[in-house]
């Protein structure tokens, strides 16, 4: 998770996101707008606002201390992700195709995320993961949502009609 605060020594509430981020363990990058011209025209590029703080967490803008908006954005940026968008593969027809597929069909993958460096590809079945088969997309984000960030985990896929495994980190 990246996390960067844009903050002037004398802001109260830019102490109190400095002080939440440090209670929840994150680690953040600190910069001084009052000190730094192009991290201020950083800022307002990103934010469209001159005031502090901002906050960006894995480049969603948070502007002021918004405690609930920063606990959400922790939370999902915490959990472990494939970085692919899949659907249910049996709702993938292809030409000459006979039999319905299980499975969770990959559709697309944001690059540099889990699933591109451990070669997954677009067109990918999803048939297993962890030792559990995966019948649908609600079945593989059912057991992503299991598994412990930093874990390394067996995916087996099928692609063009061959099975493949491969190894990720979550």
């Amino acid at each position: 998770m990246q996390v960067v605060v844009y903050t002037t020594p004398s802001c109260p509430y830019c102490v109190q996101v400095k002080d939440f981020l440090s209670q929840q363990g994150i680690q953040y990058n600190e910069h001084d707008v009052s000190q730094d011209a192009a991290a201020a025209a950083e800022m307002v590029r990103l934010s469209g606002q001159r005031g502090v703080p901002v906050t960006v967490i894995d480049g969603t803008v948070v502007v002021g201390f918004d405690r609930r908006h920063l606990e959400q954005l922790i939370g999902q940026a915490q959990r472990p992700h494939l970085g692919a968008s899949v659907t249910d593969a049996s709702s993938m027809v292809r030409p000459g195709q006979t039999e319905v597929v299980e499975g969770a069909y990959i559709g697309r993958l944001r690059a540099g995320s889990p699933a591109a460096q451990a070669g997954l590809q677009v067109g990918d079945i999803i048939i297993a993961i962890g030792g559990h088969s995966v019948r649908s997309a609600f079945d593989l984000e059912s057991i992503v949502a299991r598994i412990k960030p930093g874990q390394m985990v067996s995916i087996r896929v099928r692609r063009l009609n061959m099975e493949h495994e491969v190894k990720m980190k979550f």
